[in-house]
């Protein structure tokens, strides 16, 4: 019989256990981090700032970007403080509180980008529409149900993981806490916890990206079947084209780590993949949708761009 201990801590053995990498993986995961906090802010508040900006698409840009906030604040903070330190220890309950936050915010942008593109799919096949059926109250619906239903997916394997016995070492083969890892060193039987993963989560995420992709297709369809304008059809799909590149730089990694079952192979495997979409999608995101979006590139210049020339007024 395996002797159960009460575990109070584990540790987390970070990117790399070579010391001459450390310093290298901090700065850029510091730069990444500033980054995305730099990027996704100025976005959320030229969304709140910019009436022009006060529509649907935006509205859910903006939500993306409070999370993309959120989402690697859950993760990096905590890296960058190990790569700093000798002792990479995290508690029991701030383990399982990193768990539950990290798959909330991941669900929800799982779903997020779904709405996202459903919200292109009224707008591009049925324009004369948009305005009253993306009304206010349904947008604000849509959003929250995202918020809500993600909640309560990461709250079950919260509740499922904390209630695991952990008999094994205490060394978490992981950067942060997340399920699988932790079912590597559990003593307790975690079928059920492996098939609530691979099911629901792959359920949720899957499910979005299916009907993220029936959208897209769906506008191709109508833009080369029912209106072939080049100029209209170059408009539509230059920003349907932002959307889908963030699209596949979050479905595919996330797809990839839970869809299939732990084994301690595929944990490094993870360990990288999961950098792709807790780092360096959100840093992605606010670039990809500036850069595409002429509005907002304008409004990033209104508001920004007037308030350094005042600066600049009052500094000479």
């Amino acid at each position: 019989m395996e002797n159960v201990t009460m575990v109070n801590e584990f540790l987390l053995l970070g990117l790399t256990s070579v010391r001459e990498l450390q310093p290298v993986f901090f700065v850029t995961f510091l730069v990444i981090y500033l980054i995305n906090l730099i990027g996704n802010g100025a976005i959320l508040a030229i969304v709140i700032l910019e009436p022009k900006l006060h529509c649907p698409m935006y509205f859910f840009l903006g939500n993306l970007s409070c999370l993309d906030i959120c989402y690697s604040s859950v993760t990096l903070p905590k890296v960058l403080i190990n790569l700093l330190s000798t002792h990479r220890g995290i508690s029991f309950l701030g383990c399982i509180t990193q768990l539950h936050f990290f798959h909330f915010l991941g669900s929800t942008e799982a779903l997020l980008l779904a709405v996202m593109a459903f919200d292109r799919f009224v707008a591009i096949c049925n324009p004369l529409r948009y305005t009253v059926t993306m009304n206010p109250q349904l947008c604000i619906m849509l959003a929250a149900m995202a918020w809500i239903a993600s909640f309560f997916n990461a709250l079950m394997h919260s509740i499922m993981t904390a209630r695991l016995s952990f008999c094994h070492s205490q060394k978490l083969n992981h950067f942060f806490c997340d399920v699988k890892p932790l079912l590597e060193l559990a003593c307790s039987n975690t079928l059920l916890n492996q098939w609530l993963l691979s099911v629901v989560t792959g359920s949720i995420s899957m499910g979005a990206f299916c009907l993220t992709l029936l959208s897209y297709f769906y506008i191709l369809g109508f833009l080369l079947f029912k209106n072939p304008s080049c100029r209209i059809l170059h408009k539509a799909l230059s920003t349907c084209a932002s959307h889908f590149i963030v699209v596949c730089l979050f479905y595919g990694p996330v797809g990839l780590t839970y869809i299939r079952p732990a084994s301690a192979t595929s944990m490094n495997q993870d360990r990288i993949v999961a950098i792709i979409y807790s780092a360096v999608t959100p840093v992605l995101n606010p670039l990809i949708y500036t850069l595409r979006n002429k509005e907002v590139m304008l409004a990033l210049k209104k508001t920004f761009g007037s308030k350094l020339f005042k600066d600049c007024q009052i500094y000479h």
